[in-house]
């Protein structure tokens, strides 16, 4: 529809009569699609609240697309029903491409926070990607409705490049567009498809959550494979040339990028055989917090003072680690006490180890402990060792405690601390020296 004839009929549309009838089943289709996507809205907020199972999520969001959806039906029908009373449709062929682009526009908002922004997080380099899209879709739109878009595809598909051997093969700027959409669209439902795959089988507890994280890593790469190779071959491109590509990237992984195909591999091994789970605590050579994330290049630490360290997965299995929860979640932790000599250890011992039991996070079983270590310079030391479940956590919270009402008893006189030995004939040679220092520039002078 050439801009000039598109004024033309919407001009002409405005003298008949039935230019009320257009209008009337614009708002109507407006609003009664607008009613119906806020009832599937409050009929899917309820089932929700009645079953809070990931096949309900997101749904409340998608009824955003729902929306415009049901209007370009309801124009659709009334088009129909229009041209077969004899009415003139020429607002309602502007009207329907809009709605069409607003669906579609809120479609890819869709999928792409539940693809990057699942947590409810908008990074700016996703709002910033959203706009360009919206501008783009809008402009679309606008030739479209202008008649411009025929004569742009044209000029496109009347470019040609040239390339191959003395530029036996062409392809038109048209082909290179279409493959881009076509392959972005088809990533874009991979990623979304990945997403909701990853969903479900964390949903699924009776598998083990490494066993789950390798399933979804896995799920997503074979989708976002296969719509790559789908798309291409939807725009006809021969996909045996890509053994030519797929010889260089053998020969690149075998060269550069060894280290990250090693660490890649490994994530997959570390998944796979369960070696670490999330929410394990390890230690690596200096490292040592809690698995929050295991990727398949990297794995995430969260120290117990809130530092996160990305731990290429290749140091996880070529190094030691030490896991504290891998086959128990159980960690002893212990104090140490220097009691004075002289101290009865038969009563003091049984009392030490009273204040261990009772406290919190502290285990009944296995039951707190307490061991003569040696005899010390400066008194008995005792080893009061005790059992907790939660590692994640750290110990430092609960040896206070203990140490807590340790002093309490010190302070009651109940146990008596052992304290530094002082040698009197040193103390006394120190002090004669320092003496000496002060009263030689004195009688020098």
């Amino acid at each position: 529809m050439p801009l000039t004839n598109l004024i033309d009929d919407l001009l002409d549309d405005l003298s008949r009569p039935g230019m009320p009838w257009q209008v009337g089943s614009i708002v109507a289709s407006i609003l009664f699609g607008w009613l119906s996507a806020q009832l599937v809205r409050v009929w899917w907020r309820r089932r929700r609240g009645e079953d809070g199972s990931l096949l309900h999520t997101g749904v409340e969001s998608f009824t955003r697309v729902v929306a415009p959806l049901l209007v370009v039906g309801l124009l659709y029908l009334a088009q129909v029903v229009l041209t077969k009373t004899h009415f003139h449709t020429n607002i309602v062929k502007v009207a329907i491409p809009v709605f069409w682009s607003l669906a579609a526009i809120r479609l890819v908002f869709y999928l792409l926070r539940r693809v990057f922004a699942r947590r409810g997080q908008l990074g700016q380099t996703l709002v910033t990607f959203e706009k360009i899209f919206a501008l783009v879709a809008w402009l679309a739109v606008a030739l479209y409705i202008t008649g411009l878009w025929p004569d742009i595809f044209d000029f496109l598909d009347s470019y040609k490049i040239q390339f191959g051997p003395k530029k036996s093969s062409s392809v038109t700027l048209a082909d290179i567009a279409q493959a881009v959409a076509s392959v972005v669209v088809m990533l874009m439902l991979a990623l979304w498809a990945g997403a909701a795959l990853e969903e479900r089988l964390m949903g699924v507890h009776a598998l083990h959550s490494s066993l789950r994280v390798a399933l979804a890593r896995l799920g997503r790469a074979l989708m976002i494979v296969g719509a790559v190779l789908l798309s291409l071959n939807l725009v006809g491109i021969d996909l045996t040339v890509l053994s030519v590509f797929g010889g260089a990237l053998g020969v690149g992984l075998g060269l550069g990028m060894q280290r990250i195909a090693s660490n890649y591999v490994s994530g997959f091994i570390i998944l796979l055989e369960r070696s670490l789970s999330i929410g394990d605590m390890i230690t690596v050579s200096t490292f040592t917090g809690k698995v929050t994330q295991i990727n398949t290049r990297y794995t995430v630490l969260q120290g117990l003072d809130g530092v996160e360290t990305v731990l290429p997965n290749e140091l996880l299995i070529s190094g030691p680690v030490q896991n504290q929860s891998l086959t128990t979640r159980r960690v002893r932790a212990s104090t140490k006490i220097t009691v004075a000599y002289g101290s009865d250890l038969e009563q003091v011992m049984p009392l030490l180890v009273a204040q261990a039991v009772g406290t919190p996070r502290v285990l009944e079983d296995p039951a707190p402990g307490i061991s003569l270590s040696r005899f010390g310079p400066d008194g008995y030391e005792l080893d009061l060792g005790f059992w907790i479940a939660d590692p994640e956590n750290g110990q430092g919270g609960v040896v206070s405690e203990i140490n807590k009402k340790v002093y309490a008893l010190v302070q009651s006189g109940t146990v008596k601390l052992g304290f530094p030995s002082v040698d009197t004939r040193l103390l006394d040679s120190h002090i004669a020296s320092v003496v000496a220092r002060i009263t030689q520039p004195a009688q020098n002078s």
